[in-house]
């Protein structure tokens, strides 16, 4: 039991788990903060659209590595550690939010719009009390996406020494050691597996709601 490598890295792997979540917790609440109204704004200037999903898009497909070695060189946001690295998860996690949240306010039954436009609602009112509530389900399972892809990828992050359970990975991978390769997939599975089922049952249940 004691060379079970769960045991055998138990404080390593909790401080570790403690760095990753941050990571990710950070970056996907800036995502939500800013990939969000990204999300509206398109819904209501349809000639912006194309550039930011694009831009989005394109971000995507960088693969993630490349990314944090990318931004290395610029100034501010790049270097070496966290900031970072919360700017690169933080770019991965736009696409699928902005997506999500336009699809959802777009695929709002218009009857319903139109109901709220006769009873001499606003626009502003119109989508805080009407197409937000309806589209939250789906703006949640962009969240949900984006989260589970930010976890998998955070653990690239421990290339330029912004910790997180790919200290473990990449030292496995150094030392040919399958245990701290597993200490370091095997708790980030788990999150990723926790964060998925969490943000599931929330989306299910808004959803029954409308």
């Amino acid at each position: 039991m004691k060379d079970f490598f769960l045991v055998k890295y138990a404080s390593e792997i909790f401080q570790h788990t403690l760095e990753h979540l941050f990571l990710v917790g950070i970056a996907i609440g800036i995502a939500i903060i800013v990939g969000i109204p990204l999300g509206i704004l398109i819904t209501r200037k349809p000639n912006l659209r194309q550039p930011i999903l694009g831009i989005a898009n394109v971000l995507q497909t960088i693969p993630s590595l490349a990314l944090f070695g990318l931004l290395i060189p610029v100034p501010i946001i790049g270097g070496i550690g966290v900031v970072p690295a919360i700017v690169a998860l933080t770019l991965y996690s736009f696409l699928p939010i902005i997506r999500n949240t336009y699809t959802g306010i777009i695929g709002v039954d218009p009857a319903i719009k139109e109901v709220g436009k006769g009873m001499g609602m606003t626009d502003r009112q119109l989508l805080l009390q009407v197409e937000i509530p309806l589209a939250m389900s789906v703006i949640l399972a962009g969240v949900r996406l984006a989260t589970v892809i930010a976890i998998g990828i955070a653990t690239i992050a421990a290339a330029i020494g912004a910790g997180g359970l790919g200290v473990f990975i990449f030292r496995g991978i150094a030392v040919v050691n399958n245990q701290l390769i597993l200490a370091g997939a095997v708790p980030a599975a788990v999150i990723a597996l926790i964060a998925d089922l969490g943000i599931g049952w929330l989306e299910k249940k808004l959803k029954v709601k409308n």
